[in-house]
C-alpha cells in the first residue's frame, strides 16, 4: 500500500477532504522522522517502537571487482512490531505479494535422449 493509498482510504472513511487528510498524514510522517533524527527512539503504543541502531565498520566486498573494502559505521532505523500489530499480522492471510521466483529447473543428464516410449509401451525385444 502506498501513502497515497493511505491518504484515499482515510478520507472516503472519514469524508474529510483529501488534501487534508494528505497534508496531515504528510505531517504525521514528518513528525516521526524529525523525532528519530532527534531522539532515537519513538514508541507508539499497540503499533510498535521505531529505533535507530548504529552498525558498527565492517569489512566488505566489491560484487564486481571482489576487491575488499571497509564499510563505514552508519545509523539505520529498526522497527519493532507491538504485540497487537503481531497477533494481527499472525491471523491475515498472505495476500498482494510478487511470488518469489522459484528455483531454476533442473538442466536434464548430458548425453543422447533417450528415444521416446509408443504409447503401447517399450518396443519388443527379439
Amino acid at each position: 500500500m502506498t501513502k497515497k493509498e493511505i491518504v484515499k482510504s482515510i478520507a472516503d472513511a472519514t469524508r474529510y477532504p483529501y488534501l487534508q487528510v494528505r497534508d496531515t498524514v504528510q505531517r504525521t510522517l514528518d513528525m516521526i522522522t524529525e523525532a528519530l533524527a532527534k531522539n532515537g527512539r519513538i514508541e507508539l503504543r499497540n503499533f510498535g517502537v521505531f529505533d535507530v541502531k548504529e552498525r558498527a565498520p565492517r569489512k566488505g566486498r566489491n560484487p564486481r571487482t571482489g576487491e575488499e573494502v571497509q564499510v563505514p559505521a552508519r545509523k539505520v532505523v529498526v522497527f519493532k512490531a507491538g504485540k497487537e500489530m503481531e497477533d494481527r499480522i499472525k491471523e491475515a492471510p498472505v495476500s498482494g505479494r510478487k511470488p518469489k521466483p522459484e528455483a531454476a529447473p533442473e538442466a536434464p543428464p548430458a548425453g543422447p535422449a533417450p528415444a521416446p516410449e509408443s504409447p503401447a509401451g517399450p518396443p519388443p525385444s527379439y
